[in-house]
């Protein structure tokens, strides 16, 4: 039972036994009666005004709960007058001139730090109390190559690519640097912040490459300078004294003449590999700007079949054609697009055994190029780490043929990629800008 209804009961009570008193007063005496009578008529009336003054705030009040329930902050009340009422009334209206404020600013903040976390440049992931995307903005959806909505509601280990695999693992509050495609360098952190009373993590994703390589590129070039330096230094030096001491051997017996000419030459071939060992370094940070001109991509692949046929037959592995009819030309540096092509096509042909193909793939719009391959997958460890510097999966690999090719690559803007996809087939792939 409500207040007011318990009210006008208890009201009602009250008004039956003074009717009943009144009536006993009337075989008594009729002007007791009349007096009676007109007493309860007047607290009758009394009783309705403090009924209305009494009921008045209580309607305000569940006024003001629904207004409140529908976040309706714009109503406001007049006072009426009464004392009691007009405090409440002002008390009211004072909350709701603070609602109204703190929702102003309050939807002033949201919208500005939406339209910060749209226009940020670094990539930023919203995840729920179960660690599932919960949003991303434009920057994060282009790292991702996603709209954005195929990966809300999903956890993290199913984020495109190589992805999922790199960010599930990153420790809660702390940040990493990782390199999911073995090219771009990002730093992550997840970051933990409060939503209505729960704990809830966005991770950052901030990009690193360009400054990374530039410390990179200018650490391996001083170092590789240095150790050039030294070794031809010392490499001359000392074919300089084996070439001398060629001289003594006419001067030793038959029998120790051919195994001391063997040593020698042992000695300055040794050297000469050493040199080129180092050659082959120094080639790398001394790559000239690229001298782009219009070329035949399809004449470029079929010379670089010609050169690679013979190891193709060797190893018993096809190399299959899957060519688009038309292709515009394409603007490169034919010596160096030639490196890059011949390193990873050998790279497939290493990596596919007997029987297996290396399949060369152009698509005409935009032109891109597809070097595909069913041999040995890439592993995620090895993935992070294939375009870095002097890394080889190789017994012998000196770790500079995918830093070549990187550094080619990125000289002629043209973006590429090197996975192995879910069907295990490995695809390098290139795409011709102008």
């Amino acid at each position: 039972m409500t207040l007011k209804n318990r009210f006008i009961f208890t009201a009602a009570l009250l008004y039956a036994a003074m009717g009943v008193l009144a009536w006993q007063l009337l075989t008594y005496n009729k002007w007791m009666f009349v007096a009676a009578e007109a007493l309860i008529l007047v607290s009758l009336v009394l009783t309705v005004r403090l009924y209305t003054a009494f009921v008045r705030p209580l309607n305000l009040i569940a006024a003001g709960v629904e207004s409140i329930k529908d976040r309706d902050f714009s109503i406001k009340f007049l006072k009426t007058g009464q004392k009691e009422v007009d405090q409440l009334i002002s008390v009211y209206n004072q909350m709701m001139d603070e609602l109204r404020q703190e929702r102003v600013v309050q939807t002033e903040k949201h919208f500005l730090l939406e339209r910060l976390i749209e226009a940020s440049p670094s990539g930023i992931i919203l995840l729920d109390t179960h660690d599932r995307v919960a949003g991303l903005n434009p920057a994060a959806a282009g790292l991702l190559q996603t709209s954005g909505k195929d990966v809300i509601g999903k956890p993290m280990t199913e984020l495109p690519q190589h992805w999922g695999d790199s960010l599930s693992k990153l420790p809660k509050d702390e940040q990493r640097v990782i390199r999911p495609n073995g090219i771009q360098t990002y730093r992550c952190r997840k970051i933990r912040f409060l939503d209505r009373g729960y704990h809830r993590y966005f991770i950052l994703v901030e990009e690193l490459t360009q400054e990374l390589l530039e410390k990179e590129r200018n650490a391996y070039e001083k170092l590789i300078r240095m150790m050039s330096h030294e070794i031809n230094n010392s490499i001359g030096a000392v074919n300089s004294i084996l070439h001398s001491f060629s001289y003594f051997s006419p001067q030793l017996n038959e029998d120790t003449r051919p195994d001391f000419d063997e040593a020698l030459q042992v000695c300055i071939t040794r050297n000469q590999n050493l040199a080129g060992f180092m050659a082959n370094f120094a080639n790398v940070v001394r790559i000239p700007p690229p001298v782009k001109h219009a070329t035949d991509l399809h004449q470029l692949l079929h010379s670089i079949h010609r050169l690679m046929l013979p190891s193709f037959e060797r190893k018993q592995v096809t190399w299959e054609w899957e060519l688009a009819e038309q292709i515009e030309s394409v603007g490169l540096d034919v010596q160096q697009m030639e490196q890059v092509l011949i390193n990873v096509v050998k790279n497939a042909l290493e990596a596919t055994e007997a029987g297996g193909w290396v399949n060369v793939k152009t698509v005409a719009n935009p032109p891109q190029l597809l070097i595909q391959d069913n041999g040995k997958p890439i592993s995620p460890e090895v993935q992070e780490k294939l375009f870095s510097p002097f890394f080889s999966t190789k017994a012998n690999g000196q770790g500079i043929g995918l830093t070549m090719v990187r550094e080619i690559l990125l000289h002629h803007g043209f973006p590429f990629s090197l996975q192995t996809h879910a069907d295990g087939i490995t695809t390098f792939a290139i795409e011709f800008q102008s």
